[in-house]
């Protein structure tokens, strides 16, 4: 076996193309976008390139044929953030199913990661935003993935333990039907936020679309920067995220909570867009844009997705998370564009934000799991810390 960094566009294609050849024939695999994975290797368009880096490399066997490809990078943000070690990262893993080859990939990213410092690294994660290509998908193998999550084959999980991976968190997608009821505790959440004039429950209006970048950086600063490992929100990062998620926005999937007016919670929802990404094989061109617009018009998705919910700690305790779910409800139910709804993934550390899936009705549909390994096994391994 041979293992060659990647620095051609052949050697892109080989990266790009494996897990095509490796699930042609698992059904609920669905493609993602070239240009998507391209993105996260581009120093044009990944601004963690400002503060890190990252190299990729594909593994051959004696043939010459592609058999395994990996990444592995340093976030400088991240590095020494809640660790007792400087820790970095390794992600995009395929492998076929040989232990031996994985243990190669695996290797070649401790060493590289080793010689910038490291002392431990997590996978599969990504080089940026949690929210994408983040954890191992461990159980829910029956489902589709959503948008930029992590769909991979059960054989993994073996290789990553064997290698001596341990889990640092878990990470649970819940998932429940558009109608049906809402557990009691969230009508008596709404009654109490209500109960107090200076709060207001809304969704999104088209009026006010200029003000949701403030809004976003607003609510995020304020409820998840600064936890873990969650850096502040700029507003041209927030004006991206809003220029980003317009070509498939519906304003009725986006609902906050005001006080006096200011913004103080969000439970934010998108048309699930792999829904429609899985008819394009991965392409954007301009068949692939005809495909995308035409089930855009057709409406031919009837699944939604959940991407931010959180409430400032000043407000935590109010009533405001069950209050805005009550809001939607009355919205949603009765409007019949959406179907089903699954939920970006919770971590297990953060249990509050589990109870309240919970109370909505959700069920797990999928785990993933983030794991951790530490170069120096002699060292005690400590699980993510619970948030408070």
């Amino acid at each position: 076996m041979k293992i060659v960094e990647v620095t051609t566009p052949r050697h892109i294609q080989e990266f790009i193309l494996l897990p095509v050849k490796l699930y042609k024939n698992e059904p609920n695999w669905i493609r993602p976008l070239d240009k998507d994975i391209e993105s996260v290797f581009d120093v044009e368009k990944n601004k963690t390139f400002r503060h890190g880096k990252c190299i990729r490399w594909i593994l051959q066997n004696d043939s010459g044929e592609t058999i395994g490809r990996v990444a592995a990078f340093v976030n400088e943000k991240i590095v020494h953030k809640g660790n007792d070690q400087p820790t970095g990262g390794m992600g995009f893993f395929e492998c076929i199913n040989d232990r031996e080859a994985a243990f190669v990939l695996f290797d070649q990213c401790k060493t590289w990661l080793q010689s910038n410092g490291m002392e431990a690294m997590d996978g599969p994660i990504n080089f940026g935003s949690r929210d994408r290509w983040w954890g191992l998908l461990i159980e829910g193998f029956d489902r589709e993935p959503n948008y930029q999550c992590n769909y991979n084959f059960p054989y993994y999980k073996d290789f990553f333990e064997a290698y001596g991976f341990q889990v640092y968190f878990y990470q649970f997608t819940y998932a429940r039907s558009i109608q049906g009821p809402l557990a009691p505790r969230l009508h008596e959440k709404a009654i109490l936020a209500k109960k107090d004039p200076d709060y207001s429950f809304r969704h999104l209006q088209k009026s006010e679309l200029d003000k949701l970048p403030e809004y976003l950086m607003t609510v995020y600063n304020r409820a998840w920067a600064n936890r873990s490992e969650n850096p502040e929100l700029s507003i041209a990062q927030a004006k991206l995220l809003v220029k980003q998620m317009k070509p498939i926005m519906d304003e009725k999937l986006l609902y906050f909570g005001f006080y006096k007016g200011e913004p103080v919670s969000f439970f934010l929802s998108l048309p699930e867009i792999n829904q429609i990404f899985k008819y394009v094989n991965g392409k954007l061109d301009w068949i692939g844009k005809l495909k995308f617009i035409w089930h855009t018009l057709m409406r031919t998705n009837k699944k939604a997705f959940g991407i931010l919910f959180g409430v400032v700690p000043e407000h935590q305790g109010k009533g405001l998370d069950g209050a805005m779910i009550i809001n939607a409800r009355d919205v949603l139910q009765p409007n019949a564009r959406y179907e089903h709804y699954e939920m970006n993934w919770i971590g297990d550390f953060n249990p509050k934000m589990i109870l309240v899936v919970e109370q909505v009705g959700g069920e797990m549909s999928k785990r993933h799991a983030t794991y951790r390994k530490l170069f120096d096994e002699t060292k005690p391994f400590k699980r993510s810390p619970i948030l408070k």
